[in-house]
């Protein structure tokens, strides 16, 4: 049996030069854990592709293709399952887009997978070997411990800025507006510390990263976690929310434990914007001490800021900027507000009948696809550009990293990825849909494009 296992590109937060790229961000665990699922008593021949870093090998012929996808690679995932169904491929769909939109997805596949693939991938796989595949198999409760290690070594190398990932904890358990996490009832769930530790001990790279959504969730649970990883001497990275900042000895434990980053999502300076988005328990007045506390155990932070609340004008892009330089938020990172179907927001704002339309190649975080409460969408994607802009000067950077040189490196090439990406994000002209016909459209409007901007818009997004 010959198994092809996709991610298709989401096109952001990586560079590429020539046929080269690579993502700056860490591995994924999706492709990898269900190579890991696969069974044994199959003996099947598997092969992974994350398309953000590598070509998908159309001109193969392949018994099984699955391919998980997101909202933003929704529309890609599709157009790879309909080339592969029509070579005679069965195509499986899985993914967070799949949960969400299990009925849009089926048009497009032989079988999705809706919800935790642990129990449901491994039957799926063996109901084909008997000839009795189902058309849904769903799982919306799971059970964590016992999970096989991923199988990095079908992992492309030399593709992720960091290449080993591991995770601890599922769900979450705030209710964010916008979030997919809140939006699907999949529950929230830890590992067995033991087995956390026992895959980060067996990693061989110095330097590995948690990819939960929300790693601190429970406390007792991460400072179990933290004592027993202080041994191993290693040194990590991960998500966490704002109220890191009310627990001491959390932050303590985190230091010893070898934490040098943590990406946060602070959203928003505005206090009722965080309100209005069920994330009160932010709060811009403690950015400040917050920020001071995580540098002075000798942490980086990516901050994540939102654009486009219902409370944000054309004011809120200086704002945000001036305070990411004020606070020193060593690599800051933006994103559109973005109704994900499903969420709340989506629903909000879908009866306000201000989605401006559900093409979602553009559902991505980094274009507009709504009518803002206070500006005009052109406004909105005009107001986001200059704010990456203005935030990855060399002016700013040096303001934020300058003066503090414990992980300097980390800092300086973090700040110079994002600047790269800046510059991808000046040549992407293909801003809203009504400017083009499919993937291609943006020559029928811009036909004088360079082969450079090309490059930038199309990204390989054909085949």
């Amino acid at each position: 049996m010959k198994i092809l296992l996709i991610m298709p590109d989401a096109n952001i937060h990586k560079m590429k030069l020539g046929k080269f790229s690579i993502s700056f961000r860490e591995a994924p665990l999706t492709l990898t854990t269900l190579a890991a699922l696969v069974p044994r008593q199959l003996n099947a021949r598997i092969r992974i592709v994350d398309e953000n870093i590598d070509d998908i090998p159309f001109n193969e012929n392949y018994d099984i293709v699955g391919i998980s996808c997101l909202t933003g690679t929704a529309m890609r995932a599709y157009s790879i399952a309909d080339f592969f169904m029509s070579k005679g491929s069965t195509v499986i769909l899985g993914g967070i887009h799949v949960c969400l939109m299990p009925s849009e997805a089926i048009e497009h596949a032989h079988s999705i997978v809706v919800g935790f693939a642990e129990t449901t991938w491994p039957q799926l796989l063996r109901d084909y070997a008997l000839g009795k595949l189902k058309k849904v198999y769903r799982s919306h409760k799971s059970n964590i411990q016992g999970i096989p290690e991923p199988r990095r070594d079908l992992q492309k190398k030399f593709g992720y800025l960091n290449p080993y990932t591991v995770f601890a904890t599922r769900g979450c358990r705030r209710a964010c507006d916008f979030c997919t996490v809140s939006a699907m009832p999949f529950g929230w769930y830890t590992r067995p510390v033991g087995e956390v530790i026992d895959e980060i001990r067996k990693i061989k790279a110095k330097r590995f990263a948690f990819n939960d959504v929300s790693l601190l969730e429970d406390s007792e649970y991460a400072k179990e976690l933290f004592t027993a990883l202080i041994p191993l001497r290693k040194v990590w990275g991960g998500l966490c929310t704002t109220q890191v900042g009310h627990d001491d000895e959390m932050l303590e434990l985190m230091r010893r434990s070898g934490c040098v980053y943590l990406l946060i999502g602070f959203e928003s300076v505005s206090n009722k914007a965080l309100y209005d988005i069920r994330k009160g328990f932010n709060n811009p007045n403690n950015y400040p001490q917050l920020i001071k506390k995580i540098h002075g155990k000798g942490i980086i932070i990516q901050g994540c800021f939102i654009f486009g609340f219902d409370n944000d004008d054309r004011n809120i892009f200086r704002h945000t900027v001036e305070a990411v330089n004020d606070l020193k938020i060593d690599i800051p990172r933006y994103a559109i507000y973005t109704p994900y179907p499903k969420t709340k927001v989506f629903e909000r704002l879908k009866s306000e009948k201000r989605i401006l339309h559900e093409n979602w190649r553009f559902y991505d975080t980094q274009h507009v696809v709504f009518q803002p409460a206070r500006m005009s969408p052109e406004e909105l994607d005009t107001g986001f550009k200059w704010a990456y802009r203005q935030t990855f000067k060399y002016s700013s950077i040096n303001q934020r990293i300058l003066g503090n040189s414990k992980s300097f490196l980390i800092k300086f090439f973090g700040n110079l990825a994002y600047k790269l990406y800046v510059r991808r994000l000046d040549c992407d002209l293909d801003r809203f849909p009504e400017l083009s016909d499919g993937l291609n459209g943006i020559e029928r409007i811009l036909p004088n494009l360079t082969d450079t901007q090309k490059s930038f818009v199309y990204e390989d997004h054909s085949y």
